[in-house]
């Protein structure tokens, strides 16, 4: 056994996993301390996004499909993965003021803000806002945005799965402009009060709605990390992409993805 385990085999654990392209993938333009820190953070960030979208976009076709329960589970492992993001601020905050400011000015106008996979899950997630694309316009990922925009959200599938289970859903807000943000419906509130009221009859719908409910609760807790991270470190100064820094996170927090899972709380 021990002579197998130091033969080299055909394709090894950094092969398979790309350790040499991954790890030779942080680049410091300084020579501060932090700035590796700095770099790893975002980068193991935007491969959890790039799982994230993963796991939804296939929830998503499931819901569309009506075959909820693997989209159950790729939604609440969505959730979880947020539970990683929001611990990636509480490392990210063990850098200073001091530390961060040393840094700041090696990193030009480059931005969080510029991510194109976070404007791909907030999509994905029914947050729609075409002004959010003028940041790539010159980028190979416009056209891969441009059509995220354009698809039904997740929860706009979740609406069109309400209607096909029979519950009276206006025919406007099935064929809406899809570029657009869902607002709170009335008509959407009530087939939820309705799956509230007896989730026995209605289990399927009852857990999916639940499964939405912790994936926002997470996603919203993310965000409020990022802006007491972003506070502690550079109080409320202007973001190095031009952004509006603590200000446009916080302003973030004020929205819903699924407004009526949490209006229904208060109709019950």
């Amino acid at each position: 056994m021990s002579e197998k385990l130091h033969t080299p085999p055909a394709m090894s654990y950094g092969d398979y996993l790309g350790l040499d392209t991954l790890l030779s993938a942080q680049r410091p333009r300084s020579d501060e301390h932090d700035e590796l820190l700095f770099i790893i953070i975002h980068q193991a960030s935007e491969l959890w996004l790039k799982l994230s979208i993963h796991e939804l976009s296939a929830a998503r076709q499931h819901i569309r499909d009506d075959d909820l329960g693997p989209a159950f589970k790729m939604i609440a492992r969505v959730s979880r993965i947020q539970g990683q993001l929001i611990q990636s601020w509480d490392v990210l905050g063990t850098m200073t003021p001091s530390d961060y400011h040393a840094l700041r000015p090696h990193l030009g106008q480059s931005s969080g803000f510029q991510s194109f996979q976070y404007r791909m899950l907030e999509f994905l997630m029914g947050a729609k806002d075409a002004s959010m694309l003028r940041v790539h316009e010159t980028t190979e990922v416009y056209g891969v945005l441009e059509a995220a925009l354009a698809e039904p959200s997740l929860y706009d599938e979740c609406v069109r799965l309400l209607s096909r289970r029979g519950f009276d859903i206006p025919a406007q807000l099935l064929e809406r402009d899809l570029r657009l943000p869902h607002e709170a419906d009335a008509a959407v509130e009530a087939a939820w009060v309705s799956v509230y009221r007896d989730p026995e009859r209605y289990w399927d719908l009852y857990e999916l709605a639940e499964k939405l409910v912790d994936l926002e609760f997470r996603f919203q807790q993310w965000r409020f990390a990022h802006l007491k991270t972003v506070e502690r470190i550079i109080g409320f100064k202007q973001g190095t992409g031009g952004s509006a820094g603590a200000a446009y996170l916080a302003k973030a927090l004020e929205g819903s993805f699924f407004p009526e899972l949490f209006r229904v709380r208060t109709s019950l």
